[in-house]
């Protein structure tokens, strides 16, 4: 049976460092959230990709998220679809040690139902760095 972590929002993904690709209607949506001008969220909030092939929000010296504020996230209500998924779409290598996820065994079916995810498939890598 698939394991599937329900989050407690304990923000150790929020502390690991890597990573968080943005989409262009992501972007959209928490310039939006944070009264920004696209224009001006992308100078202030973001840097492009080593791979030159779109955006990723910038990080703190310590390697958080620049949106972590305390223990919450600044952008709740619109954060990326990458930060949703973790820890089921995407973990690192020991997360488990650090994260307060809480793991159930569900059927293929209800991993598929809350994930959109074939059961079972987890995607490796930093933070925000799916497969």
């Amino acid at each position: 049976m698939p394991i599937f972590y329900e989050c407690q929002r304990c923000t150790a993904c929020c502390r690991w460092p890597g990573q968080v690709r943005l989409t262009e209607v992501e972007v959209d949506r928490i310039a939006e959230y944070k009264s920004l001008k696209v224009n001006d969220f992308v100078e202030r909030y973001t840097r492009l990709r080593p791979d030159r092939k779109g955006l990723t929000l910038i990080e703190r010296g310590d390697g958080a998220c620049i949106f972590l504020e305390g223990g919450d996230c600044g952008i709740q209500a619109v954060k990326p679809k990458q930060c949703r998924e973790f820890p089921n779409g995407w973990n690192f290598p020991g997360f488990e040690a650090v994260c307060r996820a809480v793991a159930h065994e569900v059927t293929d079916e209800e991993y598929a139902r809350r994930t959109g995810w074939e059961a079972g498939r987890q995607e490796g890598g930093g933070r925000g760095v799916p497969g």
